[in-house]
């Protein structure tokens, strides 16, 4: 059809993931307005795995005053870790058994940043906590290409410099053997 109208939502085509999937955010902000409208539900489900696009589907509810809770899910993880995804299905088994390196090097910020506070230190420096991933990341040689590492702003998705009591998500987007994948953790 010859649509001419479209939900933009400013500022997410700035974030990594953004950046990095031109347009995808106007896709998804237009479809979930469509949908909403449609269905008119009381309760809508996301799951984490995706963060920027949960806290843009908070930001289309509160902006546009939809009646809708919006709910985040935890990430559904495999029992090894990699985030469930239907993107899992492309890896090889070879891949696919080194595809936990991806959760390893978040798990590994978490560590950083509940060490730091053990300590009693008030913050920890974002550059600390992406740093920590990439090395990680870069102990898998399957592991061709790191496209970000982010270390944001929970409600914004803002990059921080420092990460403070509040907390932030750190996310990252690679790609191993051929197939991109994504994930995230909740620092907090």
């Amino acid at each position: 059809k010859n649509h001419v109208t479209y939900v933009e939502p400013m500022g997410f085509g700035e974030t990594n993931e953004g950046k990095s999937r031109p347009g995808f955010f106007r896709g998804v902000a237009t479809v979930v307005t469509k949908l909403f409208n449609i269905v008119q539900p009381t309760n809508a489900y996301f799951g984490q795995k995706d963060a920027v696009q949960c806290v843009l589907i908070r930001r289309i509810v509160e902006d546009l005053d939809m009646d809708v809770n919006v709910k985040i899910m935890d990430t559904v993880r495999e029992s090894d870790g990699l985030a469930m995804s239907s993107r899992n299905a492309y890896l090889t088994p070879e891949e696919r058994e080194k595809a936990p390196v991806v959760y390893q090097s978040l798990c590994a910020a978490r560590e950083v940043y509940d060490a730091r506070f053990a300590r009693g230190m008030d913050e920890v420096e974002a550059d600390d906590l992406r740093e920590v991933v990439e090395s990680v990341l870069e102990t898998e040689p399957m592991i061709k290409n790191v496209q970000y590492v982010s270390v944001d702003d929970l409600e914004t998705m803002k990059p921080l410099d420092k990460v403070g009591n509040d907390g932030c998500v750190v996310s990252l987007a690679c790609v191993l053997g051929s197939v991109r994948l994504i994930d995230n953790i909740v620092l907090r």
